[in-house]
């Protein structure tokens, strides 16, 4: 039995991919897993799964490293998966010493236009550089790479192309996974958003499109399902002007559920969106929630996202479109109700599709072999 140690920055020990699917998956095959997070602070054990994290995303970098590096010493691990630069280099030691490997797991967009936002104007360009100059320092020291998406195979599978990789996508376990597929009501809708409530995120270009569909349909209900929340002030106060600005009679806002319940959030919805802005970063980032909406029999309207064609072919169970065209996504949702029989073959093809494309039984042991082929 191998010990196999999870590092992470930014993701919390419980995350969905992190957790839920490759440390339970390396747990069920025998090996003895720790996951070591900097998000929320929780020690203790949960399903097996050794559990040491630490609250400190506002400390310093050598705090972080530290956390880290003594986190690895007590549990001597046989390999590692990191999923950030900082943790990479927080192994490094652990790597020399023992000659052990370290698998990158890429999910992240580096650097983000997040790290870079605090900065001048002037100045964002070089930090820019810095965090892509560490990520490739990162892919330096790492034995291997996990992709999560095609888009972001660069730089690293191209500057290092004989580092052993694969590509492993966000596809969901069917245990965390309530479907619930539905016939639309006569005169009634129900429209999801879920997530941040942010401009960046595209809760605007959300209510912009049911504002355009009860200027199309007034007699239509239309009901509306938000569940999330805002990270930082300024979208707060982005979200509560856009509530005010369009005052729509049927709202309801849920808090964020646990990963095991996500997917009976929203039941209720009949269509579920995804209407983030056009930006180099995005279009290069994979929206996951889709595959948990088309594993429910739900049909999406998204954003027209390079990643997202890359991925899914959401023409069997969705659209694609300019999430600024709020017109034109009014009409594809007029087009579900003046045709549910279209409805009801997308509702019944997200949940084909998943079984049969987006599932993560097709990749489990893709990734298990991957992981055990690193240990020698």
């Amino acid at each position: 039995m191998s010990k196999i140690l999870f590092l992470t920055t930014s993701h919390s020990y419980n995350d969905d991919r992190i957790f839920y699917h490759q440390a339970k998956e390396l747990k069920n095959c025998g090996h003895e897993v720790k996951v070591c997070s900097l998000y929320a602070d929780f020690q203790g054990d949960i399903d097996g799964i050794e559990i040491e994290a630490f609250g400190i995303l506002d400390q310093s970098i050598s705090e972080k490293k530290r956390k880290l590096r003594e986190a690895g010493d007590r549990f001597q691990p046989d390999c590692i998966i990191c999923s950030e630069p900082l943790a990479v280099m927080a192994a490094k030691k652990i790597k020399k010493a023992k000659k052990i490997s370290i698998i990158y797991d890429i999910t992240e967009w580096y650097p983000s236009m997040r790290m870079v936002e605090r900065y001048p104007s002037f100045l964002k360009p070089f930090h820019a550089i810095k965090f892509f100059l560490i990520q490739l320092y990162a892919g330096y020291l790492s034995t291997h790479f996990i992709f999560g998406e095609k888009t972001k195979r660069f730089p690293l599978a191209y500057v290092f192309p004989f580092k052993k990789n694969i590509l492993l996508t966000y596809y969901p376990d069917d245990r965390y996974i309530a479907t619930h597929i539905k016939k639309l009501e006569s005169g009634k809708i129900t429209l999801c958003y879920t997530g941040q409530m942010s401009e960046e995120k595209g809760i605007g270009n959300f209510f912009k499109a049911i504002d355009q569909l009860n200027k199309k349909r007034p007699e239509l209900q239309i009901d509306i399902l938000l569940i999330g929340g805002t990270r930082k002030e300024k979208d707060e106060k982005y979200f509560q002007d856009q509530l005010a600005e369009y005052q729509f009679d049927n709202v309801r806002i849920e808090k964020p559920a646990s990963f095991e319940n996500f997917t009976q959030t929203y039941a209720s919805a009949d269509i579920c969106f995804d209407l983030r802005e056009l930006n180099y970063e995005n279009d290069h980032c994979l929206p996951i929630k889709i595959f948990y909406y088309a594993a429910s029999g739900k049909p999406v309207i998204y954003t027209d996202l390079t990643a997202t064609r890359q991925h899914v072919d959401v023409s069997k169970f969705g659209f694609l479109v300019n999430p600024k065209d709020s017109g034109s996504i009014a009409d594809i949702i007029l087009n579900y109700i003046d045709h549910p029989e279209r409805y009801d073959d997308h509702a019944y093809n997200a949940r084909m599709e998943y079984e049969k494309k987006y599932n993560w039984n097709i990749i489990r042991d893709i990734f298990v072999d991957f992981v055990q082929k690193a240990l020698y």
